[in-house]
């Protein structure tokens, strides 16, 4: 009787064990399932920033019609909040590309990694990892 209450308490340790393992990968999955999705709309604010910077004439602070000189401190005072950090990381008149780096892992291990390509009238949203 006491080998079979043995075995299940040791069933038992077995089968806590494993929750608490699934329990933490699926919090894992869902903080980084939150922090992309964050970065994204942290992105896309800074994409109708762009934009708006694109519109507004060149004697009143914009791009006239243009992304040239486009900066990330035009965008945004603090590039750096609890989501991540943003740059632009390529501008030319037609179109820029503003990167997001998350806090959290993403699919592969390594910091979440965003790219978003901003047009005049559009985005493009790319998800690195």
């Amino acid at each position: 009787m006491a080998q079979q209450q043995l075995w299940l308490i040791i069933l038992a340790a077995l089968i806590i064990a494993m929750g608490i393992a699934v329990g933490h990968l699926m919090f894992r999955d869902t903080s980084s399932s939150v922090n992309r999705d964050a970065v994204i709309t942290d992105l896309v604010n800074l994409a109708a920033r762009a934009q708006q910077y694109y519109r507004i004439p060149g004697a009143s602070g914009g791009g006239h019609f243009s992304f040239t000189g486009l900066t990330i401190s035009r965008l945004t005072a603090n590039p750096t909040n609890a989501n991540g950090s943003f740059v632009v990381t390529s501008v030319s008149p037609t179109q820029v590309v503003l990167d997001g780096t998350g806090v959290e892992g993403g699919n592969d291990g390594s910091p979440i990694s965003v790219t978003i390509t901003v047009f005049a009238d559009s985005t493009a949203v790319r998800v690195n990892n």
